[in-house]
């Protein structure tokens, strides 16, 4: 991986900013992109000072699809052989009966999750096809193949994921590109607090009485997908806690 460039998406908190550590860790330059251009100026100063990292900042939203096009495309020429995408950014908003639930929140979810990575892959994918070389990795979720009550359009859009990526790798099976999903169970970041728009009340018990994986977890399952030797490709890759068996069954100490 060393000088490998990674783009990593969603990289200024959680499972984003975790990849971004650990790629660093590999010797790779590192593009990151997010919203919140402020964690992303302090993340890169840790990592220069750490590991001597080479990044590029994005602040970015990839929901918004003509910036996605034109940041991707206006790279500066030293950035533009991206040989890792990892389209990570991704929430989950309310959990709510269908019949009761907010539209926006449906449309938040649906515009991030499924829309803004296809934004980036489509944005990043033609380089990879004309280079004959690549990897992207998705953060898909366990609740895509396995829903749950009030999380409906959350899973359905998680299940969209691994769907595209299944179709990617279709697409793609001509070629030296490497299509992966890692689905991970409950992972300890701000995701349940983002659900619930900083209630952290309702936040805080989605993680107690049991251990969580951490962001790092996660982290190491996509640097491991991405370190194989060129040949083998990990389609899929789910990352549980080892007290969850199921997104509705979980151990907890009383």
């Amino acid at each position: 991986m060393n000088n490998k460039i990674v783009l990593i998406t969603g990289a200024s908190s959680g499972i984003g900013l975790a990849c971004a550590r650990k790629f660093a860790e590999h010797g790779t330059r590192l593009i990151v992109a997010a919203r919140r251009k402020d964690r992303l100026d302090q993340l890169i100063k840790d990592l220069q000072k750490k590991h001597g990292t080479e990044s590029y900042i994005l602040e970015l939203d990839v929901r918004d699809k003509e910036a996605v096009e034109k940041t991707i495309n206006n790279l500066p020429s030293e950035w533009k052989t991206i040989d890792v995408l990892v389209n990570n950014a991704g929430l989950s908003r309310g959990l709510d009966r269908v019949h009761e639930a907010k539209v926006e929140d449906w449309e938040e979810m649906i515009d991030t999750n499924i829309k803004g990575l296809l934004y980036v892959t489509r944005a990043v994918l033609p380089g990879m096809v004309k280079r004959n070389s690549g990897m992207v990795i998705n953060i898909g979720s366990i609740a895509g193949f396995q829903p749950y009550p009030k999380g409906n359009v959350y899973s359905a859009t998680k299940a969209a994921v691994d769907s595209l990526t299944d179709s990617l790798r279709m697409e793609l099976v001509d070629t030296a590109i490497r299509i992966c999903t890692v689905d991970p169970g409950l992972v300890e970041t701000e995701f349940s607090l983002v659900r619930y728009r900083g209630d952290a009340e309702r936040a805080k018990p989605v993680y107690q009485g049991f251990q969580p994986l951490k962001p790092e977890d996660v982290a190491e399952a996509v640097v491991f997908c991405a370190t194989r030797p060129v040949h083998v490709q990990v389609a899929q890759l789910v990352v549980m806690p080892t007290h969850q068996a199921s997104t509705t069954m979980v151990h907890r100490k009383s």
